[in-house]
Formats: structure tokens, sequence, C-alpha cells
């Protein structure tokens, strides 16, 4: 299925795994890298013009200027939500310039290939084709995803009942969950204003993420009845 045309102010569900559904995040440091890469490539100017420090104690991620010290990042993307699982990723982007998204993306996937090709010693796409973008349009999307996509690792985790797979939920770094709830993580990565205010703030994000997983099943069954451009 094509992608839609990026306005603008809408909210987009961006995804992609890795070819032949391989492993894309290996270890630790891989996912880190490329979350690292989600602050770092969320500028309208060339990398090259800012240089960003990953501190792995406070997992903050802040930026210092080589070049025109007083300019500030011009955000190409809203990245309001994402998970990284082993094989895949899922992201929710809201754009901010024009072809922000497929700007963003292009460098996302172009960094992290690079990055990955040299530690591994392999060569060629690392990704199944271009990233694939849906319209978040329908009340069900916009209410629906952000659950489904902070979810997605309890299919890894094995975890059993619902408050072992809160807690499973809670200790996994890889996703902006822990930042949604109050548990900071990565917390310069997402602009959570939009959904912690739709949603009531981080402790009703926690309770209602409860609640979305008492019919997980059937919660996703109606994000895919509803048809996506």
């Amino acid at each position: 299925m094509k992608n839609p045309q990026f306005s603008n102010g809408e909210i987009y569900h961006v995804y992609n795994r890795g070819v032949e559904k391989r492993k894309v995040f290996m270890d630790d440091f891989d996912y880190l890298r490329f979350i690292y890469g989600l602050f770092m490539f969320n500028d309208k100017d060339a990398v090259l013009n800012a240089l960003y420090y990953f501190n792995p104690r406070s997992s903050e991620i802040t930026s210092q200027k080589i070049e025109n010290e007083n300019k500030s990042r011009k955000l190409l993307v809203d990245i309001l939500i994402f998970t990284l699982m082993p094989n895949h990723f899922h992201l929710l982007l809201r754009q901010k310039k024009e072809n922000g998204i497929s700007k963003f993306m292009q460098k996302l996937g172009t960094g992290y290939t690079n990055y990955f090709n040299k530690k591994y010693e392999r060569v060629g796409g690392l990704f199944q084709g271009g990233f694939k973008a849906r319209l978040v349009k329908e009340d069900a999307h916009l209410l629906h995803l952000p659950f489904y996509i902070h979810t997605n690792p309890i299919d890894i985790l094995n975890y059993g009942s619902r408050t072992s797979i809160m807690d499973g939920l809670e200790k996994y770094r890889w996703s902006s969950f822990r930042d949604y709830i109050g548990k900071e993580n990565f917390p310069s990565v997402t602009n959570r204003k939009f959904y912690l205010e739709f949603f009531g703030g981080e402790k009703k994000y926690l309770k209602y993420t409860k609640k979305w997983l008492e019919e997980r099943e059937k919660n996703i069954e109606m994000i895919l009845d509803v048809k996506m451009d």
C-alpha cells in the first residue's frame, strides 16, 4: 500500500521491519543508537551542524552546537510515541515541516543502516523497503494506537498475569512508555503534551493502559477494522 501525502500538523503511524524479518537490534547499544538517531536526525539542518551527546547513565540526550551556538534546532517532526522491537519499530509522528516525515525517516534509516552495517560487517539494505506510514484520522486510531504501540513488547516479555505484564512494560527501556507514566527514560526524544493532555496526565495514562490491556485482542481488532489511508 502506497504511503499517503504527508501534511503539516497531521499524525501518522510510521513503521518498518528488518529485511526478511531479520533482527535490526542485536544488543542494548543498537537500541540506544537508534534512539540517539531519533533525536539527532530530527533537525532540518544537517547533522554536521551539531554534535549530540547521549548520557547512558541519565538516559538523556543533549546537544552542543559546534557552529552557530545560538541557533536553535528546527524540528522536522514531533515524535509523539515510539517503541522498538528486536526486528521492527513503531512511531507516531506529527509533521512540522514540509516533507518533514520523509526527510526525517530518510536520515534516520540511512544513518542507522550505515552504523549497523559497519558494526556487523555487512552490506546492503537493512529494512524491508521504504518505511510504511498511515494517516491517523479516525477516532479509533487516535485513541487506540498509543496503547497498541506501547504494549507491543508484551509479545516478547512472556509474562503471565496482567500485573506482571504491566511490570514488564514499565521496565522495558526501548519505548516512550516509561516517559508517559512519569518514569524518566528518554524524555528529550518525545513531545508528550498532546497525548498526556488528551488522556488527562501520566497517572491516567497508566490507568488507561491497564484497562486497554484487559481487552487487548478486541482493541487490536478495532484498529484493524478501521480503514487506513
